[in-house]
């Protein structure tokens, strides 16, 4: 039985299975790499730069596209984890939050990087999951450099490679 219900929904046309079972791929792999080892929900919607314009704007007062948005649940430490009996009684579920990805900017900062839209797609789950998880990167010190080594350590266990 799986133990993370990932539920990846897409308001855009052509995003196929194969690219939602990547997504549920990459986020129970930085949560086992975080030790998330308690059944637990995170939803996804997949999207364009309009719509997540749309949202940034409506939720964090910023009126520009983004290429990820995070809304978790808890507001937890990084290495904190909610605890069991924080589950849904109804599912049973640890609801960990929500992220919205721009295929639309995934795509164009791939491009711009220079790696493949799939890389960008991995790193932007990863980021965003570990929001979730309460890392941050406001600053540009110790917790930005902790953030990026978690998402590095947690790309190469996917073998996405820049």
């Amino acid at each position: 039985m799986k133990r993370h219900y990932i539920p990846v929904t897409a308001d855009i046309p052509g995003v196929g299975d194969e690219r939602k079972a990547f997504v549920r791929k990459v986020i129970r792999t930085a949560l086992a790499a975080e030790g998330v080892d308690f059944p637990c929900e995170v939803d996804v919607l997949l999207t364009n730069d309009a719509r997540i314009h749309e949202l940034n704007r409506e939720q964090r007062g910023i009126d520009r596209p983004t290429d990820v948005l995070s809304f978790p649940a808890f507001d937890l430490r990084p290495g904190a984890l909610p605890e069991p009996a924080d589950a849904d009684p109804g599912s049973g579920l640890v609801p960990l939050g929500d992220m919205v990805v721009s295929l639309e900017r995934a795509a164009a900062q791939a491009k711009e990087y220079g790696h493949s839209n799939r890389r960008e797609l991995a790193y932007l789950t990863v980021h965003s999951v570990l929001h979730l998880l309460g890392y941050d990167h406001l600053d540009e010190g110790p917790q930005k450099a902790q953030m990026r080594a978690k998402e590095e350590e947690i790309l190469e266990k996917l073998d996405v490679i820049r």
